[in-house]
């Protein structure tokens, strides 16, 4: 088989990575490898790190790593993405996991995520498959900003006590702070702990600012590691990571009892919704830079197959990284070969030296994630909604509270639902206005945005700018009643439909009763600039007979024109007597 064939070139359309590296440029080898070794720095600490956060053990992370690198450089679209454990997505695996698992059996934990990752690689792949990627919208940009932020405080909050040197017994945000102040007062913090984890913080967060091409992450955990092994911090009461087994585990398909797969499918819809709104927002922001397009149906194809990959090795499910994709960028990453230089990379430190990173202390660990945290908060975003739109700003702080109060689980469903809602708002009671002309600009225009308008008096010109369904025909009856409530009444009520893209039963139905309605008070009711497509649902609907034909009109000047030329009526200036309620 040749990748000029009929079943190549099947081939290279289902496995788009494979396409990349068969027509892979000469010049690209050494930035690719470049790119590689210093994503490497990153892959390590904090696929550990994530690991735990997950509730799981730090080996696993640098499974999930690899595999997840591989599987996507297969079978995702992009060139550049750089896939794995994430941060954001640590705590909804611990949320839906932690429930099922039995204290200090880290075995059954990885089970259960393993099962969680393919279910949410399944889930995720059959989406793509089915051409499903608005998935990814169900988050709207408030909502995220809000969810981030209560998921940035979830996690700084769960790290605190590791970052001190003990542990809680408590799960969610607020008992994670009570039981961190209780450990605090009691005097269970452990002073070096403390030194080892803030040194680490400042120095990664140092870097972030100041040093963006040290890699501050792999200068704190060698740093820690150092200390560690140089000042006996162990016999201190500083905690380390321990050994680790050598080698990579085999393939296997993870079991759990039936009774617990609800649990982790109500889990793994919220970890695919996140994963695929974090996935396709990266992808779009370097696909921009490079000038290319994303598809978000085969985005979710491959960080499905990535999830589903993990979860045959011992994994847990993954999610796009912004940060190592544009560690990866601008160190010179040209194709998915980067990535698979940084999986070859993680790999090969299994098999040969997995007791390089036994000394690593845990507050440094909580160092990373902490650090990772505060990259998720957007406190300027919040301000930015508080200053455009308080409707909008208000939806984020409900988000954020849904994960603050209620849980990581409970408030994806709350921002998933809050999305909803505003979509449902704005759709069952849209923008109206009330037109006139004006000298300002050729036609007729919103009175409300116009200091000097002009009127026909007896004439009402009405828009409605939304499709006219079920969930707003209401509203737009319960509008032309307010304004048609004036004495006299309006003679002619234009409504402008333009905007109006659909119409379904519910709302021609209401039309034709709102036309009876209105030629009882002496209104006709008058239609312009109707589009074909509702114009042939209302002959389907049979309101021909109900609104004629003559009272059709390409555009709202001509049913001005028309109603000028029956009542001889004059411009008038001022908006009129008509008033939206």
């Amino acid at each position: 088989m040749t990748l000029t064939s009929q079943p190549g070139r099947t081939l290279m359309r289902a496995l788009p990575g494979l396409a990349h590296l068969s027509r892979y440029p000469r010049a690209w080898l050494r930035p690719d490898i470049v790119a590689g070794v210093v994503l490497l720095t990153l892959l390590v600490p904090q696929g550990m790190a994530y690991a735990e956060l997950a509730g799981l053990p730090p080996i696993t992370g640098l499974y999930t790593s690899a595999i997840a690198l591989l599987a996507y450089s297969l079978f995702g679209p992009s060139r550049v993405l750089v896939l794995g454990p994430d941060s954001s997505l640590g705590p909804v695996i611990a949320a839906t996991i932690a429930p099922l698992v039995v204290a200090d059996d880290p075995e059954t934990a990885v089970a259960y995520a393993s099962v969680l990752a393919l279910l949410v690689g399944a889930m995720t792949m059959a989406a793509g498959l089915l051409r499903l990627g608005f998935v990814a919208d169900l988050l709207s940009r408030p909502t995220q900003v809000g969810y981030m932020n209560g998921l940035a405080l979830t996690i700084l909050i769960s790290q605190l006590p590791k970052l001190c040197g003990f542990s809680v017994d408590a799960d969610g945000l607020l008992p994670e702070a009570a039981a961190f102040v209780r450990g605090v007062a009691n005097g269970e913090v452990v002073g070096i702990a403390v030194a080892v984890g803030v040194a680490a913080l400042v120095l990664i967060l140092l870097c972030q600012r100041f040093l963006r091409v040290v890699p501050g992450v792999l200068v704190a955990v060698l740093l820690s590691i150092a200390a560690v092994r140089l000042l006996d911090l162990t016999s201190h009461g500083v905690s380390v990571v321990g050994a680790m087994p050598q080698g990579f585990p085999p393939l296997s398909v993870p079991t759990v009892p039936a009774h617990d797969l609800p649990l982790l499918l109500a889990g793994a819809v919220g970890i695919a919704v996140v994963s695929l709104t974090d996935t396709i927002s990266t992808a779009s922001v370097f696909a921009a830079r490079a000038g290319a397009e994303v598809d978000g149906n085969r985005e979710m194809v491959g960080v499905g197959a990535a999830s589903l990959a993990a979860g045959l090795f011992q994994g847990f499910p993954v999610s796009t990284s912004g940060s190592r994709t544009a560690v990866a960028v601008q160190n010179g990453a040209r194709s998915p070969l980067a990535a698979l230089v940084g999986a070859a990379g993680v790999i090969a430190m299994l098999l040969v030296v997995p007791g390089l990173l036994e000394n690593l202390p845990q507050p440094a660990l909580a160092a990373v994630v902490i650090a990772a945290s505060l990259s998720l908060a957007d406190l300027p975003g919040l301000a930015r909604l508080r200053r455009l739109r308080t409707s909008e700003f208000v939806l984020a702080v409900a988000a954020f509270l849904g994960v603050a109060v209620l849980g990581v689980l409970p408030g994806i469903g709350i921002a998933v639902a809050l999305s909803i809602l505003n979509v449902f708002r704005h759709a069952w009671w849209p923008h109206q206005a009330v037109l006139g002309r004006t000298e300002e600009a050729y036609g007729f225009h919103d009175v409300e945005f116009h200091e000097e308008t002009e009127h026909l008096p007896g004439l009402l010109l009405y828009r409605f700018d939304a499709p006219l369904l079920f969930v707003n025909a209401r509203s737009l009856r319960e509008e032309v009643r307010r304004l048609v409530a004036v004495a006299p009444p309006p003679r002619w009520l234009v409504l402008a439909a333009e905007p109006i893209t659909d119409l379904d039963t519910t709302a021609a139905d209401m039309l034709a009763d709102l036309d009876r309605e209105l030629a009882t008070g002496g209104t006709r009711l008058v239609l312009a600039e109707l589009k074909d497509v509702v114009r042939q649902k209302i002959e389907r609907y049979e309101l021909v007979d109900a609104l004629d034909p003559s009272r059709y009109f390409p555009t709202v000047r001509a049913a001005v024109e028309a109603y000028r030329a029956e009542t001889g009526a004059s411009w008038e200036r001022g908006p009129g007597p008509y008033r939206l309620g």
